[in-house]
């Protein structure tokens, strides 16, 4: 994840200071949490199960979607893209509207999207952006604690991927579980992406936190079939939301493991049922499929 280091600092610096004011402050951060060799191991050996010898430049999958949302349960068409960069987007058209949702890993934020008191240099720097349209077409900004976790959460070769390059990623091996009937191996992911010295722990801590991803491989394959994260509302990133992203039928595609259905969860309850139908790999996405406007 390449965020830009001052806006995340000053971002969660505002964070902290409005949701903990009633707490004392924090100590001075001193230990940096490292991977274990088992969980990178597993991690490593997941990526190549996935890949192969292939590599992954960027992903276009289409097909059908299904939205359930309350009373809501309607069926549309999906697009789905992703770059290796950490660029996505997600376009949904259902009868009640067309919805988006775009992540940038190289762009400014939209005006008033950070918090106040953040220096508008810090505010114009380059930084991981994302932001979110509904029916009415209105575009709006993703909350910066709701995109520490990976952006390509439908294509498992792109996010495992960036964590094996990443030098910023804390890798856990958690054990063995049975998981709707099916042996899994759990591995937690973080991302340190705080290199400070003299930063409060607190900050280090809740940015490891809000990165934090889960992953469930299969025993035998070691192909994810799930990847839990938690969502967190806007204002609040204290409050965690369970998010669960499940994968099955995977097919191969130019050598790569692609999973051809992806469900989405939010606190144990369908929302977004994926079934892909064309998966397109390594056709050079422009940038612009991913400008913020």
């Amino acid at each position: 994840m390449r965020v830009s280091r001052s806006a995340i600092v000053l971002f969660l610096c505002s964070l902290i200071s409005a949701s903990l004011s009633a707490q004392q402050s924090a100590s001075t951060a001193t230990l940096q949490p490292v991977s274990d060799p088992q969980g990178v191991a597993l991690v490593q050996r997941a990526f190549s199960a996935l890949v192969g010898a292939n590599n992954v430049s960027d992903v276009t999958l289409t097909g059908t979607a299904r939205r359930i949302a309350g009373s809501d349960d309607e069926t549309g068409t999906a697009s789905m893209k992703a770059t290796a960069t950490g660029d996505s987007r997600v376009d949904l058209n259902f009868p009640s509207g067309e919805r988006s949702e775009i992540r940038n890993h190289a762009a400014t934020p939209l005006p008033g999207s950070l918090p106040p008191g953040v220096p508008a240099a810090a505010a114009q720097a380059v930084q991981l952006v994302g932001t979110w349209s509904g029916p009415d077409g209105g575009r709006h900004p993703i909350a910066n604690h709701n995109l520490m976790v990976d952006s390509s959460w439908f294509l498992p070769a792109l996010t495992l991927g960036r964590i094996v390059s990443s030098q910023n990623s804390v890798v856990s091996y958690v054990g063995q579980e049975t998981r709707d009937g099916q042996q899994v191996v759990h591995v937690s992911v973080s991302q340190q992406l705080l290199q400070i010295s003299n930063a409060p722990a607190q900050i280090a801590t809740l940015m490891q936190h809000l990165s934090q991803m889960d992953f469930y491989l299969d025993l035998g394959t070691l192909l994810p079939v799930a990847l839990d994260f938690n969502e967190h509302p806007d204002n609040n990133a204290l409050i965690d939301i369970a998010t669960e992203i499940r994968f099955s039928n995977y097919q191969a595609v130019n050598g790569v493991q692609v999973p051809f259905h992806v469900q989405r969860y939010v606190n144990n309850g369908l929302v977004l049922d994926l079934q892909f139908e064309n998966a397109n790999l390594n056709s050079g996405l422009a940038a612009t499929a991913f400008q913020i406007q």
